[in-house]
């Protein structure tokens, strides 16, 4: 059916019953496609042309570029359909960031959201936003051009994301004369390419996103092609979610219900799976089970939910579970786990620090996590791995993953809501990475906590004392491990238990294989946190002396201590006066060249903003700050 039958049909559907139609449409399936490919392959013209077609845009949209194709004197083939969904041309005019561009149209058949992604390598995080969600991906290749590099990483980005369907929709064989010739060896060559990297099956259709060609009906000009036209492909395919019922029941606990004490109900959108009522499901990562008793929605319940519908459940049993928990069919759970192998695409202008703490966010669930050290970077044009130490803006790279307790997860090859997580840098709230999640590690799996007896309340009381850390911080040679070592001399004198850690001295030995740069220096911090915090569980006074450049470091440890155990201690010293004193030599060297990555020369040292004590030592005496701090310390005490 043309898209002229198609519409005629809506309106007379329209003018004998609204009412029918919009049930119609409101039952449509939903297909999510994302077009991709270089530069100037025309993906956006090719979505215009849809648009337009199905005559889905407003009607003055329409009129406007109309009037603009006779104005130059054109035919309605030609009028500029990228105007209509361009994101880069609108980044430019308005000043502002589009990361991709989103589209709605429908036909009779099917409801459609298109994602246009920008072809440019620098924006390889954007298409991989626009892929996350899709169903299938339209790879656009210049009938002129062939495979070209970004036609290579476009099709591994889409396989690494899971998506099944790709139309390798060859464009502008207006201008190749409609050679099938041309067009079957593009498509051999694609072939070869699709092999390698695991694609085992594409559809290849010739089209002209300008003239028309195989984008809505079947054009004359490429007789020699048997296959449909992209809309109707499009309007046919299998979507994810029919597959993704057949897999076991998950639904991730969004937000329970609870408007008063005779209902108790736990809502989220179906991932995989189907429930009815009946159904025994378990809560993890809790273990409890029980039995779904109704299915609620708006309209009523509902005998039966599947995979894509967003539900409240009831259960038989007052068990806890709480957002963030999954529920899942009792006998075939997911895992769960603290340790896992991910590929990571890494997003942000500031490159991956290995051992930084972020946000983890997978489905409900947040946690904090690290990375490893990345054990290879994919090169996407020729699948290469290479060895680094860190990622950078639209690196790929597959690395270690721990979090700081278990989450409920399935690989991603299986379940792309349960195995696909975003990392969240914790100062800026900025999301950095998109990951997938392979498996769990094993050691993930053969390491338990144990439970010991004799734990830090009993430690503490035997001391008689409150255990806590005293976290130094400040430029080098501002006298840090000075100052601590007076005040560690007026708490032993008071029969407090303490230890001091010193920079220099924990190099010498637990921390001896780290440098100076960024990496490094997180890392050191990161071992120095665990081990302060094993010995405040040991019920002792910990004093660290470390210049601790980076605020998420410190914030880190801080989030490793119970409220109130970490205190921060700035010790506020000019870098002039700092430079001034060098009492080890370090700045002379670093102005000189000979040392690298040295705080407040050439690496950044961020001064804390909420510091629970600041000592000016141009204004006091390194035991007189320690005085301070002591005192300080006694008057919170009382204060308790």
């Amino acid at each position: 059916m043309s898209s002229k039958e198609q519409k005629y049909k809506a309106d007379a559907l329209i003018a004998a019953d609204i009412d029918a139609y919009l049930e119609t449409h409101q039952h449509k399936s939903m297909l999510r496609f994302i077009t991709c490919g270089s530069v100037d392959d025309g993906k956006s013209t090719l979505i215009g042309r849809l648009l337009y077609d199905s005559k889905m845009i407003f009607e003055d949209q329409l009129a406007a570029l109309e009037a603009d194709s006779k104005k130059v004197g054109t035919q309605g083939q030609n009028i500029d359909f990228a105007l209509l969904v361009d994101g880069l041309a609108a980044e430019r005019e308005q000043g502002i960031t589009i990361d991709v561009a989103y589209r709605f149209f429908a036909t009779e058949k099917r409801k459609f959201i298109v994602a246009d992604t920008p072809g440019h390598e620098q924006y390889t995080r954007n298409m991989v936003t626009g892929a996350s969600t899709a169903d299938l991906a339209v790879l656009l290749i210049d009938a002129r051009q062939g495979v070209l590099t970004q036609t290579r990483r476009h099709s591994y980005l889409a396989h690494l994301v899971g998506i099944k369907h790709i139309v390798l929709a060859v464009n502008k064989m207006d201008l190749v004369a409609y050679e099938q010739s041309r067009f079957d060896q593009i498509v051999a060559d694609y072939t070869s390419f699709a092999k390698s990297i695991g694609i085992d099956a594409f559809t290849a259709i010739p089209i002209s996103g300008l003239a028309g060609d195989n984008i809505t009906q079947s054009s004359g000009n490429t007789p020699w092609y048997k296959g449909p036209p992209l809309l109707e492909y499009l309007e046919n395919v299998e979507l994810n979610v029919t597959r993704d019922q057949d897999k076991p029941f998950r639904m991730a606990v969004q937000w329970v219900n609870r408007p008063n004490l005779d209902f108790r109900g736990f809502s989220g959108q179906i991932a995989t799976g189907t429930a009815k009522p009946g159904d025994k499901v378990r809560v993890v990562p809790s273990g409890k089970t029980s039995t779904i008793k109704r299915i609620v929605t708006m309209h009523g319940d509902l005998a039966e939910a599947v995979a894509g519908q967003s539900v409240t459940f009831t259960l038989a049993d007052e068990i806890d579970c709480s957002r963030g928990d999954v529920l899942a069919a009792a006998d075939d759970p997911p895992e769960v786990a603290d340790q896992f192998e991910a590929t990571i695409v890494w997003m942000a202008e500031e490159p991956l620090l290995p051992g930084r703490s972020y946000w983890l966010k997978l489905g409900t669930q947040t946690v904090s996590a690290h990375v490893q050290q990345p054990k290879y970077q994919v090169n996407i044009n020729n699948l290469e791995h290479l060895a680094i130490k860190t990622l950078k803006l639209n690196s790929i790279g597959v690395a270690e993953v721990a979090t700081d307790k278990p989450i409920v997860f399935e690989p991603y090859a299986i379940n792309r809501e349960m195995g696909g997580f975003i990392l969240i840098d914790k100062m800026s709230n900025a999301t950095i990475a998109a990951g997938m999640l392979h498996f769990s590690l094993r050691r993930a799996k053969n390491v338990h906590w144990q439970v010991i007896d004799v734990d830090r309340d009993a430690h503490s009381r035997l001391k008689n004392q409150k255990p806590f850390v005293l976290w130094f911080t400040g430029l080098s040679g501002s006298g840090k491990s000075t100052i601590a070592n007076e005040v560690e001399k007026r708490l032993h004198i008071m029969n407090r238990h303490t230890f001091l850690l010193d920079g220099d001295n924990v190099r010498h030995g637990l921390n001896r294989d780290l440098g100076f740069t960024d990496a490094d220096r997180v890392e050191n911090i990161r071992r120095i946190g665990e081990v302060a915090k094993l010995m405040t569980d040991a019920g002792l006074i910990v004093l660290t002396a470390f210049i601790s450049p980076f605020r998420a470091e410190r914030q880190m440890v801080r989030s490793m201590l119970p409220e109130g155990e970490f205190i921060e201690v700035f010790v506020e010293t000019p870098l002039a006066v700092a430079e001034q004193r060098d009492v080890k030599g370090l700045y002379k060297k670093a102005r000189a060249g000979q040392l690298k990555n040295f705080t407040g020369i050439d690496s950044p040292y961020e001064e804390p903003l909420n510091a629970e004590i600041r000592v000016n030592t141009t204004e006091k005496s390194a035991k007189e700050a320690a005085q301070y701090i002591v005192d300080w310390l006694f008057d919170l005490n009382d204060s308790h």
